[in-house]
This record gives C-alpha cells, sequence and structure tokens, in this order.
C-alpha cells in the first residue's frame, strides 16, 4: 500500500517546489495528446508523409502510453517513484528532442512511440507522490490545482500548436511543437531532483511481463491493419490480422483471469469486472475517447484540408469546445454529480449528441461557406456535454470497486481511455476518408465552372473537355489514399490550361469543390460519431445511480491512480 503522509512526521518542506515538476511533466503529456493535430498539413509536406504515417504519430503515442500505464505504476511501486518519474521525464524530454529533428516520417513515429512510453513511466507517479508527499489537509488543493493544469492542457495543446506552427521560428515550421519540451523537461528534471523525496511500496507487485506482451501484440495486430488497410486496397491479410488479434486479445484475458485466481500480480484483475458498473464505466471511457479521436482528427482535416484554414486559425476554432469543457466539469463536480448521481453524466451524453447533431446541420446548411461563429455554437454544446461526462466519470466507475482495488481500476480504467484515442485515430482512415469519394461529385461547382470557361476564350469543345477533365480529378483526388496528395489527373489538367482565364477559374472551382467536399463529409462522419456517444448513452444506464466521491491516489494497493488526457 502507498504510504500516505501523516500528521505524525512532518511534511516535506521541499514538496511545493516538487509540485512544479510534477505538474510539468503532467502538462507536457496533454498538450503532446492534442498539438499535432494542427500540424498534420505541415509535417506531410515537410517530410512527405502519408497521411497513414501521421496517424501513426498520433496511435503510436497514444498505444504505448496506454500499453505502460498500468506497468508504470508499478514499476514505481519497486523501484521507486522519484527514479521512474526523472527516467520518464528525461526520456520524454529526449524523444521530443527527436520527434523535432526527425528526418523521414519513420523517425518521427518512433521518437513518438518512445514519447508515448516515456509518458506512461512518467505520468503513474504524479499523483502517487503526492499522496505520498502532501498531508491530507492539503491534497485536495493540490488534486484542484493537478485538475486545472489538466484541463488547461486541453485548451493550450492547439492553440499553442497553431501558434508555433503559424509562426514557423527560424524556419522550423511543426517542429518546435516538439521543441518546446525540451526547456520544460530539463527544468522540471533539475526540480524533481533536487526536491523530490523517494518512495516505494511497502509490499511491491510483481510485473507481469507476458500479459504485458500478450496485450501489446493483440492491439498491434488489430489496429495496425485499421491504420495501414484504406492505403493498401484492403489485402485479406488486414481481415486476418485483425482476427487473430482479437483471438490473442482472448489469450490475454484468459491468461489475466488465471493469474487474478493465483494472485499472481496480474496486469488487468479480472475481478473487478465483476462489477457491472465498473465493466459499464470501461466501456463509456472507451466510447467517449473513441468518438473525441474520431471527430477531432476528422474536423482538423477539414478545416485545414477542406476549408484551407491556417493553422492558428485551426486551433483558435477550438477554444469554444475547450472552454465549454472546463465550465461543464466545474458544474458537473461542484453541483451536480453529489445530487444527480449518473443522470449528469447522462444529461452530459444528452448535450454531446445535441451537439454533435446541431454540428451536422449546420454543416448541411451553410455549406463550404461556414463561419467561426457558426462551428462554436455546436462546439460549446459538444464541450459542455463532455466535461459533464469526463469529470465525473473516474468517482462513478469505481462506485462498486472495493477500496483497496481503486488503484488497479483506476489504471484500467485510464488505460482504456488512451486505448480509445489510439482506435480512434486508425478509424479516421475508416470512416472519414472512407466516406470522401462518396461526397466528390459537385454539380453546382462543375455547371459554374461550365459557364465561366464558356465566357472566356475557350471554345465550346476545348471547354467541355476541360470540364471533363476537372471532374476526373476531382473524384481521383477524392478517391486515392491520402488526399492532400496531388494525383496525375490534376497534374495533366494544369498543364493543358495555358489560358489565364481558364487557369483561375480551375483554381477557384478546385477549393470550391474540394471544400464542399469536406463539408458534406465531416457532415456524414459526425452522424458515425453520435452513434459512438449513443452507445456510450446506453451503457450508462448500467452505472450505479449514486457516486461515491474518492480521493485520487488514496487507498491504493496495486497501481498508483495515473491521469486521463483529454483527447
Amino acid at each position: 500500500m502507498i504510504p500516505p503522509a501523516t500528521s505524525h512526521a512532518p511534511p516535506d518542506p521541499r514538496r511545493w517546489l516538487a509540485l512544479t515538476a510534477l505538474l510539468a511533466g503532467t502538462l507536457m503529456d496533454v498538450i503532446d495528446v492534442t498539438i499535432v493535430n494542427v500540424a498534420i498539413p505541415h509535417i506531410q509536406e515537410d517530410l512527405g508523409a502519408s497521411y497513414t504515417a501521421v496517424q501513426w504519430t498520433i496511435a503510436g503515442y497514444a498505444l504505448t502510453f496506454a500499453l505502460l500505464l498500468i506497468t508504470g505504476g508499478r514499476l514505481g511501486d519497486i523501484y521507486g517513484r522519484k527514479r521512474l518519474f526523472m527516467l520518464g521525464i528525461a526520456g520524454f524530454t529526449v524523444a521530443s528532442a527527436l520527434c523535432g529533428f526527425s528526418v523521414n516520417a519513420p523517425m518521427l513515429i518512433a521518437a513518438r512511440v518512445a514519447q508515448g512510453a516515456m509518458a506512461g513511466l512518467m505520468v503513474p507517479q504524479v499523483l502517487a507522490t503526492v499522496h505520498v508527499t502532501f498531508p491530507k489537509g492539503e491534497r485536495a488543493k493540490v488534486f484542484g490545482i493537478h485538475g486545472a493544469i489538466g484541463a488547461a492542457g486541453t485548451i493550450l495543446g492547439p492553440v499553442l500548436g497553431g501558434i508555433l506552427v503559424q509562426a514557423d521560428l527560424f524556419g522550423l515550421s511543426w517542429r518546435p511543437i516538439f521543441l518546446i519540451n525540451l526547456p520544460v523537461g530539463l527544468v522540471a528534471l533539475l526540480i524533481a531532483a533536487r526536491a523530490m523525496g523517494e518512495s516505494k511500496a511497502e509490499k511491491a507487485p510483481r510485473l507481469d511481463l507476458v500479459g504485458m506482451g500478450l496485450a501489446a501484440l493483440g492491439l498491434l495486430m488489430v489496429i495496425y491493419p485499421l491504420t495501414e488497410g484504406r492505403s493498401l486496397g484492403w489485402p485479406v491479410w488486414c481481415f486476418v490480422m485483425m482476427a487473430a488479434g482479437v483471438a490473442v486479445l482472448a489469450v490475454f484475458a484468459v491468461h489475466q483471469r488465471a493469474k487474478t485466481v493465483c494472485d499472481d500480480g496480474p496486469l488487468m484483475p479480472t475481478g473487478l469486472f465483476a462489477a457491472r458498473s465498473f465493466s459499464a464505466g470501461i466501456g463509456v471511457q472507451l466510447l467517449i475517447t473513441l468518438s473525441l479521436s474520431v471527430f477531432f482528427l476528422a474536423w482538423m482535416l477539414y478545416l485545414q484540408i477542406g476549408l484551407g484554414y491556417s493553422a492558428l486559425r485551426a486551433g483558435l476554432a477550438g477554444l469554444p469546445f475547450s472552454v465549454a469543457v472546463m465550465v461543464g466539469a466545474g458544474l458537473a463536480m461542484g453541483a451536480l454529480v453529489p445530487r444527480f448521481g449518473r443522470t449528469v453524466l447522462q444529461a452530459g451524453a444528452v448535450l454531446m449528441i445535441a451537439g454533435l447533431l446541431l454540428f451536422a446541420w449546420q454543416t448541411g446548411e451553410a455549406g463550404a461557406s461556414i463561419g467561426y461563429w457558426q462551428m462554436a455554437w455546436p462546439m460549446t454544446v459538444f464541450g459542455l456535454g463532455m466535461g459533464m461526462i469526463v469529470a465525473p466519470l473516474a468517482d462513478t466507475v469505481l462506485t462498486d470497486v472495493p477500496a483497496h482495488d481503486a488503484g488497479a481500476a483506476s489504471g484500467v480504467t485510464a488505460t482504456a481511455g488512451q486505448l480509445g484515442s489510439a482506435f480512434g485515430a486508425a478509424l479516421v482512415a475508416v470512416v472519414f476518408f472512407g466516406l470522401l469519394p462518396g461526397h466528390a461529385t459537385n454539380d453546382d461547382v462543375t455547371a459554374q465552372l461550365r459557364k465561366e470557361l464558356a465566357a472566356g476564350s475557350l471554345t465550346a469543345e476545348h471547354a467541355e473537355r476541360t470540364v471533363t477533365a476537372f471532374t476526373m480529378c476531382h473524384r481521383d483526388r477524392s478517391d486515392q489514399t491520402d488526399p492532400s496528395r496531388i494525383p496525375p489527373s490534376c497534374r495533366a489538367l494544369a498543364s493543358a490550361n495555358s489560358d489565364a482565364r481558364a487557369a483561375a477559374a480551375l483554381r477557384r472551382a478546385g477549393e470550391q469543390a474540394n471544400a464542399q467536399t469536406y463539408t458534406d463529409t465531416v457532415g456524414e462522419s459526425v452522424l458515425y460519431v453520435t452513434g459512438l456517444v449513443a452507445a456510450a448513452l446506453l451503457l450508462m444506464f448500467a452505472l450505479p445511480r449514486k457516486v461515491r466521491q474518492t480521493e485520487p491516489g488514496a487507498d491504493q494497493e496495486d497501481t498508483p491512480t495515473p491521469t486521463v488526457s483529454a483527447a
């Protein structure tokens, strides 16, 4: 069990200084979850990367983070939380430098995987260290500060990413989104070395290396073909690998059950799932983070590739959502949850669904001419609902879990959230890009182009051939595996029209058709995301009506409570 700070021993006078290092680690992790989204087009252009490669920079981070969350907590129990925190933050800083100096997509993916692994070592130590360092009377204040830092990070990530990419510091384009971690990480490392005290568990749990290997293999076998399948044309081996991955995960479940029965330190104690509320809560966590990951990746692609937003403008477009999440979380935890219990989460899901449907309706009404404020109010409703779910969800999931299992249960819950993010990054290729070709027909744009070409110097026959070539170009661009690439038919179209007026008309038509196609696609994609939230709403009926308020990090025997980064 984690030994708490008691009144019998004076609290460490360096504890508040140590807290700054812990919070710096938390902030770096939360920001790095979302900061990549606004830089996707710039990373593709600079590294010549496919969109599939960029997906792996997101999914790889989330997947390795998820796999090491519980193991990282146990390593801290065994070898010392200060030691693991310093190792994690040092490794995270080095991996950030490798991300920033990557010369190609494989190097960036490998560095992001390393970042996720280091976050998995670093993050679980934060609340566990707070629990053993601060006296009980101070912990509520510290947990409040920790929560505020996490919420601020969700706002700061996209905006900071947009500012750094837009500023193009020293001609580095997107690279400062990672390099900014270097001074923060180094300062945090120096403070941790000076101010943090060491702590370990009195009875250290054993590491389940076999379970960790089975989980990693099974999840990779499912996520890899989901991410790569569309770009490869969905060969048979993709479906075979996914089926085999499910089988490996089934073996993992059997292995965990056997270790739970023997009380041999399972990675995921299966006894936790005996509580219906816990099983349902894990499902809710997975579905909510999955829906967020799919939506925000698709939305950023829509804003930047479809509507031509700059990175900064795209980052600022997410502000109404982020602020609303903070407001919703404050309302839920302040007055609503203690009085209304799970009804608050259900109301949050209804608001999320309402916000998504309003967004889909707004894109249908406004089309490609949709403005910032037309997106802002549906995103505000969406974010308000999200805040009402994420703030009380952890306590709700733990309500029927025995106090001595709270640490392990928290670790599994946080892992489910990160897995949702990883699967969401993979599913964007299936959902968003799978729907894109179906919206490539833009009769209004084609009719306007025909009219403009006829009014120019082209003959009627030449104009009709140009319109036909334009239609083929736009269809090919929407149907290829990476829509940011320019297909040969578009290059041929551009080179075949030396007439200045025709070239200008084609450029305008291309921008309009692209914007309309992406607008229609994101509108339909949102309906699929709505289905995921609706499924989470149904699962919420299995949650307990009243929520047991718990203190993060309290009464843990196995795994310290890790933080969950909002998508």
